[in-house]
């Protein structure tokens, strides 16, 4: 076996919006209103093996704007990448596909999601830079922590 086929691969095979969905139920009344809406965001993010050494990754945020108790618009977008990924080591894949593809697809979202509610008539909304090494960190650390909880056994007394 040559040592060529033992090198760490890692490449973006293609970066793609996988969907994006627009609301705004309470239009044209809401652009009436001059309060300044409160914006909540949520963020996710997913991995799934599609081949062997060929993942793909996502990142899913989905922003909500609200006036008092009426939504004036709610956007969800989901940004994917296919990744290969080979020769890596097996404790490596996963925070591999945890932090580094949503760094690296993240900001393609960002564009998308400011650039969809720029055209329903709001201004945009830039979206935060995000700390994925702490976001995956966090996602392991609750994993774990329920994990935990479904394997205690009940105690009754």
């Amino acid at each position: 076996m040559s040592d060529e086929n033992l090198q760490p691969v890692f490449q973006i095979q293609r970066v793609y919006l996988k969907d994006l969905s627009l609301e705004q139920p309470n239009s044209p009344a809401i652009f009436l209103e001059q309060q300044a809406p409160a914006i909540e965001v949520s963020l996710d993010v997913g991995q799934e093996k599609l081949a062997d050494g060929i993942y793909e990754s996502t990142v899913t945020v989905t922003v909500t704007a609200k006036i008092g108790e009426k939504v004036a618009f709610l956007v969800e977008g989901k940004q994917a990448g296919i990744f290969e990924a080979r020769n890596i080591p097996d404790d490596q894949i996963d925070p591999l596909l945890g932090i580094g593809c949503p760094n690296i697809i993240y900001p393609y979202l960002r564009s998308n999601i400011a650039d969809a509610i720029t055209r329903a008539g709001f201004p945009p909304i830039h979206l935060s830079e995000i700390n994925f090494e702490a976001f995956y960190v966090q996602r392991q650390q609750v994993a774990t922590e329920q994990q935990a909880n479904t394997e205690a056994p009940a105690t009754v007394q």
